[in-house]
């Protein structure tokens, strides 16, 4: 990678670099749930978001992830995105039927993915996208945490310039947790045993309110807060997704040495 990391911000207790591992750039990176998963797999990373994020265990530099990517993007080995996925989530409309009722104007984030793609293609270096469900990914794969054995149920898609694999359907199990609104909540199995009549008229049961111990060990992150848990991807999805990232990788690497070694050969 040829970048100059002179005015990089090492977070405190960082996990250090490997010598001769790919470099990924981790973009929107939040506090590093999808990173962890990639240095898991052997990556080496750099984070940007434009908040800045205390708890990062990687380097980070405060920035606007689109911006960074255009200058220095191609620098690196391989890239991943987490754009905001506020406007592409089912839970847009609670939030603004709260709005509407409240008489309060809600706080809307950019849809980005449309120009994100097509400037990571532009770059020419292997990328991904991750984003929930239904976000525009049309050749996504869906990760969950059932797939790992977690007591998860977190979708999410994951778009890439390659070829992608799951590692197969869920697995949900009948007692699961969630990490939602800044709470770790319990349900099926672990909700509270308490009914309530919906607004439908129907019984269901109320979750119920963990430890944070509980989303912890159910996402696999052990770092955060838990609003930064609520908006963070277990490293699990991430692992397994560079995993298949390394591979790329190292294939191009080997390509490319052949393609030199021929050029070599037929100059002589």
């Amino acid at each position: 990678m040829n970048l100059d990391t002179s005015s990089f911000r090492l977070a405190l207790g960082a996990l250090t670099t490997r010598p001769h591992a790919p470099w990924l750039l981790d973009l929107f990176c939040g506090a590093g749930g999808a990173a962890m998963g990639y240095w898991q797999a052997g990556f080496n990373i750099v984070g940007i978001d434009r908040i800045d994020q205390p708890h990062y265990p990687f380097w980070f530099i405060r920035a606007d992830a689109m911006e960074f990517a255009r200058h220095f993007g191609a620098s690196f080995d391989v890239i991943h995105a987490s754009p905001p996925c506020q406007e592409y989530s089912q839970t847009r409309y609670l939030r603004d039927a709260n709005a509407s009722i409240l008489n309060y104007i809600p706080n809307v984030q950019a849809k980005l993915i449309g120009a994100l793609r097509p400037l990571l293609n532009s770059l020419g270096k292997p990328w991904v996208i991750e984003n929930v469900v239904n976000s525009p990914l049309p050749s996504a794969v869906q990760l969950c945490g059932s797939m790992f054995g977690l007591l998860l149920r977190r979708h999410r898609w994951f778009e890439s310039s390659h070829l992608l694999f799951a590692p197969g359907p869920c697995r949900h199990t009948t007692g699961f947790y969630g990490l939602v609104g800044g709470k770790v909540r319990g349900y099926g199995d672990f909700t509270s045993g308490k009914t309530y009549l919906s607004a439908t008229g129907e019984v269901r049961k109320r979750e119920s309110y963990p430890p944070k111990q509980k989303g912890v060990d159910a996402m696999g992150i052990d770092w955060m807060t838990i609003p930064e848990m609520s908006e963070a991807i277990p490293p699990a999805y991430t692992r397994y997704i560079g995993e298949q990232m390394m591979r790329i990788v190292r294939a191009l690497e080997k390509s490319k040495s052949a393609a030199y070694d021929l050029e070599q050969a037929v100059g002589c």
